[in-house]
């Protein structure tokens, strides 16, 4: 392994920059040139490749985003994408490819293992929602960020007496809806995996207002509902007064927490061992604390389902 090359692509993450940083110094204290490939699929078709040394990621591991910068590339998915891309990554000399993304960024990387590249995923989703790995990267720094704006919505709600409507970002999974939600006191929550019973959360509402309560917090995934129908229906079902707030991409920037920090220097860390190994078509993750190999085939063939007890827990929880 002489070369290895690193990319994000697909939604940015806080801890990107922290996963990069680790590729490239794990790769030079092992003799093995990084190299930088900017703008995910879309750069790596364009040749937008460049070296990376020692300097080129100091002070990056705080920052978040990705100083690669990220793309989707329509043309990567056609049948002359791959080709043109693996001819680059020849070209530059580059052995095998570090890869941070969601499962569209691994379908990406088992197109490049097909034509002789090898690969190794590394999972960076605010979403949470790649199977086998417990955490990926930017989750807990997105659910930190919700759970700062629910405490000062509450404060808001509490003023004037109203019912909030958080939506959060998940339009298939509701993985920020639900540890967000738990930890920010939420009376319900709603997400795409789980139907809701609109009656039940009316009634939940109407308790809470009897026994004197001066607000009410619900955490929504965007994929669950419209939320602004959603205000409608309960402020005609309980007559309160009802606001909607849309979180949208503030949940994607900010800096890392400590936890994304650590989970994507490690991962990263590792998945320059299998390279150097000669190990491809592989994804790292987290299980139970501690780092593990999955291959990419069986990632892309199975659905991360969410922790109902969670949800059950956060229901119990604020009644």
């Amino acid at each position: 392994m002489r070369r290895i090359g690193v990319l994000t692509s697909g939604g940015d993450a806080p801890g990107m920059n922290a996963a990069i940083r680790a590729v490239v110094r794990k790769s030079i204290y092992h003799g093995v040139e990084p190299m930088g490939i900017r703008r995910g699929f879309s750069g790596l078709i364009a040749n937008e490749i460049i070296p990376l040394g020692l300097g080129s990621v100091a002070d990056i591991i705080h920052r978040g985003g990705t100083i690669l910068r990220t793309a989707r590339s329509a043309e990567f998915m056609t049948p002359e994408g791959p080709p043109i891309a693996v001819e680059n990554l020849q070209t530059a000399g580059i052995d095998g490819v570090v890869i941070l993304g969601g499962d569209g960024s691994f379908r990406g990387a088992l197109k490049l293992a097909e034509l002789g590249i090898k690969v190794v995923g590394v999972p960076a989703s605010i979403d949470n929602d790649i199977p086998c790995t417990d955490y990926s990267i930017g989750f807990d720094t997105a659910v930190n960020t919700v759970i700062d704006a629910i405490n000062k919505i509450r404060d808001t709600a509490t003023s004037h007496e109203r019912i909030f409507i958080i939506e959060v970002m998940g339009h298939r999974s509701g993985y920020i809806a639900l540890d967000a939600g738990l930890a920010g006191g939420a009376e319900s929550i709603l997400i795409p995996e789980v139907p809701y019973d609109l009656e039940e959360i009316a009634a939940k509402l109407r308790r809470g207002q009897a026994r004197g309560k001066l607000h009410s917090i619900l955490v929504v995934a965007e994929g669950a509902v419209n939320v602004f129908e959603l205000g409608n229906q309960i402020r005609e079902m309980t007559e309160m007064d009802t606001r909607v707030t849309i979180l949208g991409h503030i949940q994607r920037g900010g800096p890392p927490t400590a936890m994304d920090r650590l989970l994507a220097s490690r991962m990263a860390a590792h998945a320059v061992d299998l390279l150097r190994q000669g190990d491809t078509r592989k994804m790292v993750g987290m299980k139970a604390g501690q780092i593990e190999t999955w291959d990419l085939d069986s990632i892309l063939h199975s659905r991360k389902q969410p922790n109902r007890d969670i949800m059950e827990l956060a229901s119990i929880l604020a009644i």
